[in-house]
């Protein structure tokens, strides 16, 4: 998030001064803008919180180096003038950008504050810890800054939220959850147990479906090559010498020519719908139906399908505390599912109807119609019994040993059939390849004659005709 402070002065004179977190610069400017406009404030100043790299020294000690936020030059210089430092410089750092932490790395921070808060350490003294020991810049001084917050008496809720942008929309709600809860370590724990099965189900889905395809493409491209640049080198020696080519021979080489002479043609065919399908999903429409029909795809959608519910019936039991707090729960937990069609039918259709007709969780999740009938028959039981939180649980770890289960066997499956088209690709190049051996030329005095009788129609370089008239050298060597 980028944090903002402005200055303004209002209508009688009096300068007033503010921040806010945004997640760009311009976006952070047009809610400074609206604010001004509502309140009637002459906007003085913006100032963009950014990284400053300095070099002090205190004394005859060793010049200490390192970087610092703020929202001018002047205050990390009056910060060290004040502990008594020596300024060498202060400058604006040139290239302020931090990458988000990876996944693991969040999912370590995540997983040891829930073991450290089970041995009743102190939240603070777990922050200070991790601080110390992670290797990930940015979520170092992520933590360092939530640190410095909490301390302040920032409500965590917003802290949590205002870094979003490092831990994700979710996670960053369940943590600023947890530090206002009075069970922080089990929101913790089931904050890890998402993330564990987030991460792994990415992987297993990137090893079923984005490595094959990455392989394929390389495959082709590595087919165009060999049919568009080696093989018409060795096609067309055999047609300078007037060698009749097979038919296998002759129509990958018709192949090579059509797409050398037409490659933008080619490129526009092969890589336009990809680009354009890519650029489509990006956009909100595109993510909604990309979520969507993922679900309906033959194989994999059920696998995904019963995945977002796991997910969804793991947080709904993280968060449900009763009843009368159930619209809070089915919210989050269909924004956690990272699915758009999933989350867009809890919104649209499940929550609307709860609110406006009163009707049962069941019955909601139901009209949604993302719901399979086990998970709908295990939920009816869990509200006609009071205990729905124990079966959203007993249903999350259902689907969680069915999908893993099913999801490695996928995994194998999609292996055999890579390396099988690897291994017909293989074998076709080498048979096109191998039917230039069949080649028979003509006899040498044949050949002779009616390659000097042809003499005017082709094209030969002295070096050709030197050859082919030399006696001492056999035919085969000549071709």
């Amino acid at each position: 998030m980028t944090e903002l402070r402005f200055s303004a002065v209002k209508a009688n004179g009096q300068i007033i001064s503010g921040s806010l977190s945004a997640n760009s610069y311009s976006e952070g400017k047009k809610k400074i803008q609206r604010l001004a406009v509502q309140n009637t404030l002459s906007i003085k100043s913006i100032e963009k919180r950014r990284t400053f790299l300095y070099k002090v020294q205190r004394g005859a000690e060793k010049a200490i180096f390192g970087e610092q936020k703020a929202f001018n030059r002047q205050e990390v210089t009056d910060a060290f003038t004040k502990l008594g430092y020596k300024i060498h410089y202060v400058r604006g750092k040139l290239i302020d950008y931090q990458g988000k932490p990876g996944m693991q790395d969040i999912l370590m921070y995540v997983k040891i504050s829930a073991e450290l808060l089970d041995q009743k350490l102190p939240y603070g003294e777990i922050l200070n810890l991790l601080i110390n020991d992670t290797a990930n810049k940015t979520l170092k001084e992520t933590l360092k800054e939530i640190n410095q917050e909490l301390k302040k008496g920032t409500d965590p809720e917003q802290v949590f939220t205002r870094y979003q942008n490092v831990f994700g929309k979710f996670t960053a709600f369940m943590l600023g959850l947890a530090a206002k809860s009075g069970n922080m370590g089990e929101i913790y724990r089931a904050t890890a147990k998402f993330l564990e099965r987030r991460a792994e189900f990415k992987k297993n889905l990137k090893s079923a479906l984005v490595t094959p395809i990455i392989t394929l493409l390389v495959l082709f491209g590595a087919v165009l090559f060999y049919v568009m640049y080696i093989f018409p080198e060795t096609a067309n020696m055999f047609l300078r010498f007037g060698i009749e080519l097979p038919p296998m021979t002759k129509g990958t080489l018709q192949a090579s020519d059509f797409l050398m002479a037409h490659p933008i043609l080619i490129s526009l065919l092969v890589f336009g719908p990809l680009i354009g399908f890519f650029v489509f999903i990006s956009t909100e429409r595109g993510k909604y139906l990309k979520d969507k029909y993922m679900l309906r795809m033959p194989v994999i959608g059920n696998i995904v399908h019963k995945t977002a519910i796991e997910v969804f019936c793991r947080v709904f039991y993280t968060l449900y505390s009763g009843s009368a707090e159930s619209i809070t729960p089915l919210r989050i937990s269909a924004e956690a599912t990272d699915n758009k069609y999933f989350e867009d039918r809890i919104k649209r259709v499940a929550i609307p109807i709860m609110t406006k007709q009163g009707i049962g969780i069941t019955d909601a999740l139901e009209a949604t119609g993302v719901f399979t009938d086990t998970a709908i028959s295990r939920i009816h039981s869990g509200e006609e019994t009071g205990n729905i939180k124990n079966s959203m649980l007993q249903l999350a770890n259902y689907y969680e040993s069915e999908t893993v289960y099913k999801l490695k066997n996928i995994i194998e499956l999609v292996q055999v059939i890579i390396a099988m088209v690897i291994m017909l690709v293989m074998t076709a190049l080498t048979v096109v390849s191998a039917e230039t051996a069949t080649v028979s030329p003509k006899p040498p005095g044949t050949q002779n004659k009616e390659i000097f009788l042809d003499k005017q129609n082709a094209q030969w370089s002295i070096q050709d005709w030197k050859l082919l008239t030399r006696s001492d050298i056999p035919f085969y060597e000549k071709v």
